[in-house]
């Protein structure tokens, strides 16, 4: 059982196992909205990235949960994402995570105890660099490998940020490359080579942090986190959610190093197709756009970077601080508009 590769266990891995877009959005079509419950202040009326709950005054609950299957072989590298993935959701909101509580779910006959312990491990680490504990959580015989976390953050009440507060004029800022996707199906194939895997590996560990720190920034109007819908399909929920219009440039999206030439090189996911089949209608391309191109901006990113909406006049200084805590690839990737909810991509 040591010798069993993790991603030859499982059908899809990261957040490409992710249900289509189309067809969660029918799943949630008659679940619960905030406005049923007046404490209820996000629940799934606008695809938000966790749920928000007033407690008192000064004082929001912030509640997410997420898991998937293996994207990586090495189990600890594993557990690092899938935690890394799932305390974004809490930073997305402008929140700070106080606890998490494992999701575990693993073929107890095709894998080691000894691997799904270092699994824990890498969670944990990433929790540990959080600040929170892995305060207990549930486990289950599941016929392939799944791992995650449900986190629990707070916020004060005027630093919630949803994906719902763009306005017309606002830049849009990306805090991370997006490639994830085209390198995880590379790995399958054996086609990523050791920088490339670190590179990912760099990219998947690091913790949105930064989220909480530009919720308390006036001029910070919307974010939410880039994962399995990919850029595209983000996008188009804060264009829906806020009621505007977004534009992409496609030229100024930042690509993991090795992206481009492996989507060129076919390396695309079955979930990028999947995206583009659920809100490609949406979606307003140029005619000379690339297909390779189009995959990455559908590329289902695990563990990605933040989508910001803020001022325009204040775009440039608001990267300039995200980029010094920590993220190099942080850049103006668009702008949004007046406008019926949908999402133009320009070249």
């Amino acid at each position: 059982m040591s010798n069993i590769k993790l991603t030859a266990l499982a059908h899809g891995g990261g957040c490409g196992c992710k249900l289509a877009p189309s067809v969660l959005q029918q799943l949630l079509a008659d679940q619960p909205v905030a406005g049923v419950y007046k404490q209820l202040l996000v629940g799934t009326e606008t695809a938000d990235d966790a749920a928000v709950w007033q407690l008192d005054d000064n004082t929001c609950i912030i509640a997410t949960t997420d898991f998937f299957m293996p994207m990586v072989d090495d189990p600890f590298d594993f557990g690092r994402i899938a935690a890394t993935n799932a305390i974004s959701d809490v930073y997305a909101m402008g929140g700070t995570p106080i606890m998490a509580l494992a999701v575990l779910g693993m073929p107890v006959d095709k894998i080691s105890t000894d691997a799904v312990r270092e699994i824990l491990k890498g969670g944990a680490s990433i929790c540990a660099a959080a600040g929170i504990p892995v305060a207990g959580g549930h486990s289950i015989d599941c016929p392939e490998p799944v791992y995650g976390l449900a986190v629990i953050g707070t916020c004060r009440p005027e630093h919630l940020r949803r994906n719902s507060g763009a306005r017309p004029g606002d830049a849009l800022i990306l805090t991370k490359a997006i490639g994830v996707g085209i390198y995880s199906a590379a790995i399958k194939k054996g086609e990523l080579d050791r920088a490339g895997y670190e590179e990912m590996i760099g990219s998947t560990t690091l913790l949105n942090r930064v989220g909480s720190e530009l919720s308390k920034d006036a001029d910070v109007h919307a974010i939410t986190d880039v994962t399995g819908f990919g850029l595209l399909g983000h996008s188009l929920e804060m264009a829906r959610g806020s009621g505007v219009a977004i534009e992409i440039n496609s030229e100024s999206v930042p690509f993991l190093s090795k992206a481009a030439q492996l989507a060129q090189q076919g390396f695309v996911t079955g979930a990028s197709h999947r995206n583009w089949a659920s809100y490609g209608e949406y979606v307003s391309l140029p005619t000379d756009l690339p297909d390779w191109r189009r995959h990455l901006l559908t590329d289902p990113q695990t563990s990605g970077g933040l989508l910001v909406a803020c001022a325009a006049e204040r775009a440039p200084a608001i990267v300039e601080h995200i980029r010094k805590a920590g993220y190099p690839a942080a850049t103006i990737v668009g702008r949004v508009e007046a406008g019926n909810p949908g999402v133009k991509v320009t070249s």
